[in-house]
């Protein structure tokens, strides 16, 4: 099948059906690859035991905090290649393509070396149970040795994107994703590897995601054929990622810094209500993963747009995007509601886990649909070009906020719903002030400014 057949023209055309046809690919996908996690999970909580499945899940929040600057860096993939694509300029998707490639390799290794390292201190540090302790620093350390190949796949994957692929990292994720179930099987009930087992087959399975993308890429016609004997770094559109992409990194960063916070208040209330925890942001992260794939769209949408000075398209691609992540946050909220026993008991049969886990899906999955709809915003001021002012807005909104409720409302009433209930309320209050700074853009942007006329 050739190339054509996976790209999208992004400037031409109906919006909605487009950006629909761009995300479902990306939200199977991001559930496929949050089936990694969830394989772990499941099998560490169903054959290892409460102490296991706690250690597992108590790694999330830790693990985004190293990685999510180095992400960051892939969305500023993402936009430079859009605009690129979007302008016709060949010779600088070229550059951006090699660039983020080697880039994805340099902070790989990087994340071996700051992932063994600092991976114990920061679990004490987190407050991490003693029956928690071993067992989650072995399963961390394992998960960062695979970071090259994650940092591969996402940087890879971004690129893809920004041309209107999403269908062939689903493809990819598929392989691997039925590779990380039967490795978790054989290496925790066969062999009895514990999380070891499931750390193991998490980053083969990455591996292989890794190494189908860099195929791919290899493979393809056009600006984004990649060339791995002449990988190089082109200064300038490496600063023109970093431009966008670190503050993109560093608010996820950041963002990650007060779950890790928010983590360490639930490690204060024991192993049964971090497990229960743990299996609830496991159940919770497939209604965000589905909202994300449409926060992806807008972002890649915007950029090709921008690219091809269409203003007046910006509009259409807000709102379409907005309808659509609305509908999936409402309609997978309340249902994953209404199904919660049911599904926290594939994680684990504890009745106490259960319980625990509804009270963070009451707080946190119901009213899920106000964290897609500011990351709407978000990424339509990204595709625009932005990259500080979402930075700010969202660390005002989010991060400050939610360190001042620990310190106050949450030390004053030290609940499970008062420490989730920070959530809903940071995620309008930040919503609204990116609606604000969105339209300050829409009078300042060049792009908005209307074309002199040349005639007399």
């Amino acid at each position: 099948m050739s190339r054509k057949s996976y790209n999208m023209d992004m400037c031409n055309g109906p919006v909605l059906p487009k950006v629909i046809a761009f995300s479902l690919p990306l939200m199977l996908s991001g559930c496929l690859q949050l089936l990694f996690n969830a394989a772990d999970v499941i099998v560490v909580g169903r054959f290892a035991g409460k102490e296991s499945l706690a250690a597992v899940g108590s790694t999330s929040a830790l693990t985004n905090l190293l990685i999510n600057l180095f992400i960051g860096l892939s969305i500023g993939t993402n936009v430079v290649v859009g605009h690129t694509l979007g302008s016709d300029d060949k010779e600088a998707t070229k550059d951006n393509v090699h660039t983020a490639i080697s880039i994805s390799f340099l902070s790989g290794f990087a994340l071996i070396i700051i992932g063994i390292i600092f991976t114990k201190p920061l679990l004490l540090w987190m407050g991490a149970p003693t029956d928690v302790l071993n067992k989650a620093a072995i399963y961390l350390k394992i998960i960062f040795i695979g970071m090259p190949a994650t940092m591969v796949y996402n940087f890879g994957s971004a690129i893809l994107r920004a041309t209107g692929d999403t269908k062939r990292p689903l493809y990819f994720l598929s392989v691997a994703g039925i590779v990380n179930v039967i490795l978790n099987l054989f290496f925790v009930i066969a062999l009895q590897m514990d999380v070891a087992g499931v750390a193991l087959a998490t980053i083969l399975s990455q591996c292989i995601s890794a190494a189908l993308i860099l195929l791919c890429l290899s493979q393809i016609d056009g600006p984004c054929r990649l060339n791995l004997k002449k990988l190089y770094i082109h200064p300038t559109r490496l600063r023109r990622m970093m431009q966008i992409g670190l503050p993109a990194g560093i608010q996820s960063s950041l963002f990650s810094f007060s779950n890790v916070l928010i983590q360490s208040s639930i490690n204060s209330f024991g192993s049964v209500v971090i497990a229960g925890n743990s299996a609830a942001a496991s159940v919770e992260q497939f209604v965000y993963i589905s909202m994300n794939a449409v926060h992806q769209a807008t972002v890649s949408f915007t950029s090709q747009n921008t690219g091809a000075r269409k203003p007046e398209r910006i509009n259409q691609i807000l709102f379409s995007c907005l309808a659509l992540v609305t509908g999936i946050g409402l309609f997978m909220g309340i249902g994953i509601n209404l199904l919660g026993a049911p599904l926290l008991s594939i994680y684990s049969p504890d009745p106490l886990v259960i319980e625990a886990g509804k009270i963070r899906l009451l707080w946190i999955s119901l009213p899920y649909f106000l964290c897609g709809v500011m990351e709407i915003i978000m990424g339509i001021m990204r595709g625009l070009g932005y990259a500080l002012t979402p930075m700010v807005v969202s660390l005002l909104g989010i991060c400050l906020f939610r360190v001042i409720w620990l310190s106050t409302i949450f030390a004053w009433m030290p609940t499970q719903e008062i420490l989730f209930v920070s959530y809903p309320i940071t995620w309008l209050l930040t919503a609204l002030i990116h609606a604000l700074t969105y339209l300050y853009a829409r009078k300042t942007h060049s792009l908005f400014r209307p074309t002199p006329s040349l005639s007399k």
